[in-house]
């Protein structure tokens, strides 16, 4: 099970393919690079291609689907409901700095408890998926113009320029340019 949302100013192309022909693991997020982009684009158009070519740019466009580098989006859900409750109190306010021993007592239980149920649940640690939140609600708030320095202090940075180094050991370039690609 998965979900997705488009958020911003958003032109969406839906591409259905057939069993997995990525390989994919799990749901992911790829990076689309203009050769792609135009492929989807094509591969979507009104009215649609005639069937040799449109198998043609189906071949061309699952090959740059499988060499695309997955982008850092990834963001389980819990199903515990103690971690449930932290989850959707960080979903609620990202900028929140509590501790994991903080968190748990608030949800009745213990740090350790709340650890394991992280890596068992979310598959990575409370520190990873916390940065992933963080992450996630900055694309948002840059979406909406929201000016960078304000996006790092709303999801939780002490600084402008520590969320720009997550950010951009995340996604490979600066939150500024993250709506101008």
């Amino acid at each position: 099970m998965h979900e997705h949302r488009a958020h911003g100013d958003t032109d969406l192309r839906l591409v259905g393919l057939t069993g997995n022909p990525l390989r994919l693991a799990r749901p992911a997020v790829l990076a689309v690079g203009p050769l792609l982009r135009e492929l989807i684009i094509a591969y979507t158009g009104e009215p649609p291609s005639p069937e040799p070519e449109r198998d043609r740019l189906l071949a061309v466009l699952l090959d740059q689907l499988r060499r695309a580098p997955e982008q850092p989006l990834h963001l389980p859900t819990a199903r515990d409901p103690r971690l449930a409750a932290v989850c959707a109190a960080l979903h609620r306010d990202p900028a929140d700095t509590s501790t994991l021993a903080r968190l748990a007592a608030r949800a009745g239980t213990s740090e350790r408890t709340l650890a394991r149920l992280c890596r068992a649940e979310l598959g990575m640690s409370f520190p990873q998926w916390r940065t992933q939140l963080r992450l996630h609600h900055a694309l948002l708030l840059l979406a909406d113009g929201v000016p960078v320095t304000a996006v790092a202090h709303r999801c939780g940075w002490g600084s402008a320029s520590a969320f720009i180094d997550v950010f951009r050991k995340a996604f490979g370039y600066t939150p500024g340019r993250a709506f101008t690609l």
